[in-house]
C-alpha cells in the first residue's frame, strides 16, 4: 500500500487491519513525523519501544525479536524505528519475510525517498504502507497552520496563517509549537477561542524565529568563511540553543532541496528564484542565500548533507550535554565542504 499525508486518513483504517510495517519517508521530514504519529494515535495505548537504524544494520535480527516478543506487563507494545536512509533496510526485509505476526513497526526514515530498498521492499505489499511525504508548500502549510489554530482555540485569517508558515520555514513542527506560544499568550482554548492579530505575532516573536541564527546557517551553507568566523563564536558563547540551530539547518536543507528539484535544469536560477518570489514561495530577501547554496548543494552532495543532519539530530537527542560540541564540529564541517 502507498499514500501521502494527504491520502492516509482514508488509507488509514485498511492499513491498520492489515499492515505489520508502517514506514514514513520524504523529503518533509515533519510531514512523515506527522503522518507516524497520527498512526501510533489510532493504534491506541501501547508500550512503546524505540529503536535506531544504526543499531539495527548493526544486529538486523533485532527487529523481528523485538516485534515478536512481550511486554513485561502483558501490553501491547508499539516498535518505533528512527533510521537514515536504508539503515534499516535488511532488519524489515527478515521482519516481513518472518511468517510468525508480531506487534506493528513504525518506519520513520530522514533523508529517503520512495525510490528507495525500503520503499521499493514495502509498497506492493498488503501487509506494509508506504506513505511518503513529498516537500511542503505555502499553500498545504498554510492550511495546516489554520487547522491547527482552530483546535487550539485560536482564530485567524488566511494571511496570519501564510506569515506562521513562512516564519516556519513551511515546518510543521515549529508551526505546532508558535501556535501553542500564542494559544497561550492569548489564554485560548477550545472552549473559550480568541481572535489572532498580527501584533500578538510580533508579541511572542514569530516573525523572528530564526532571524538570529539565519546568518550562521547562511554563512555555512554558503561557505563564506569570514562571515562564519564572525557568526560561530556566537553558538560557543550559549547565544543560540544548538537545537533550534539544528531545526533551521534542517528547514534550509530541505527547502534548498526541495528547491533544487523544482529548478531541474533550469538554465537561469536568477529567473526561477524569482519566479518562486513571485508565487510568495520564498522571501525575497533570502535571495541572494538561496542564489549561492543552490549552487553549492545538489545531487549527491544534498544527499550526504540531508543524511548527516539526520544523524546529528539524533546524536543531539541522546547527548544533550555535548549538543553545543557537536553543532559545532558540525557546522565546520559543512562550510569545509560549501566552501570548496
Amino acid at each position: 500500500m502507498k499514500a501521502t499525508p494527504k491520502t492516509l486518513a482514508g488509507t488509514l483504517d485498511r492499513a491498520l487491519r492489515q499492515a505489520r510495517v508502517f514506514y514514513f519517508c520524504g523529503a518533509d521530514e515533519a510531514g512523515a513525523g506527522d503522518a507516524a504519529a497520527l498512526v501510533a494515535s489510532r493504534l491506541g495505548e501501547a508500550e512503546r519501544v524505540d529503536l535506531a537504524g544504526a543499531d539495527l544494520r548493526r544486529d538486523p535480527l533485532r527487529l523481528a525479536d523485538e516485534a515478536r516478543s512481550t511486554s513485561l506487563f502483558g501490553d501491547r507494545r508499539v516498535i518505533m524505528v528512527n533510521t537514515a536512509g536504508d539503515e534499516a533496510h535488511d532488519a524489515v526485509a527478515r521482519l516481513v519475510a518472518d511468517p510468525v505476526p508480531g506487534w506493528p513497526v513504525l518506519v520513520v526514515a530522514s533523508s529517503a525517498t520512495d525510490k528507495s530498498r525500503l520503499a521499493k521492499l514495502l509498497t506492493d505489499r498488503d501487509d506494509a504502507l508506504v506513505c511518503v511525504s513529498y516537500p511542503p508548500d505555502l499553500a498545504a502549510i498554510t492550511a495546516t497552520a489554520r487547522a491547527l489554530a482552530d483546535a487550539a482555540g485560536v482564530h485567524m485569517g488566511s494571511t496570519l496563517a501564510q506569515s506562521i508558515a513562512l516564519a516556519a520555514g513551511l515546518d510543521t513542527r515549529v508551526v505546532r509549537s508558535e501556535l501553542d506560544k500564542l494559544a497561550l499568550y492569548l489564554d485560548a482554548s477550545p472552549a473559550s477561542p480568541r481572535n489572532a492579530t498580527e501584533a500578538d505575532l510580533a508579541a511572542i516573536g514569530t516573525a523572528t524565529v530564526d532571524d538570529a541564527m539565519a546568518p550562521l546557517v547562511n554563512a555555512a551553507l554558503g561557505g563564506v568563511t569570514e562571515r562564519l568566523a564572525r557568526e560561530l563564536p556566537r553558538l560557543a558563547a550559549g547565544d543560540i540553543n544548538p537545537v533550534g540551530l539544528l531545526l533551521a539547518f534542517e528547514r534550509r536543507a530541505v527547502q534548498l532541496a526541495a528547491l533544487a528539484a523544482k529548478a531541474g535544469s533550469a538554465a537561469s536560477l536568477n529567473q526561477f528564484l524569482d519566479g518562486e518570489i513571485q508565487a510568495r514561495r520564498v522571501f525575497f530577501r533570502d535571495k541572494p542565500d538561496l542564489m549561492l547554496q543552490l549552487h553549492k548543494w545538489r545531487g549527491a552532495r544534498m544527499e550526504r548533507l540531508l543524511s548527516k543532519l539526520a544523524a546529528l539530530h539524533r546524536a543531539l537527542l541522546t547527548d544533550s550535554q555535548g549538543a553545543q560540541l557537536r553543532m559545532q564540529q558540525a557546522i565546520v564541517e559543512i562550510a569545509r565542504v560549501s566552501a570548496r
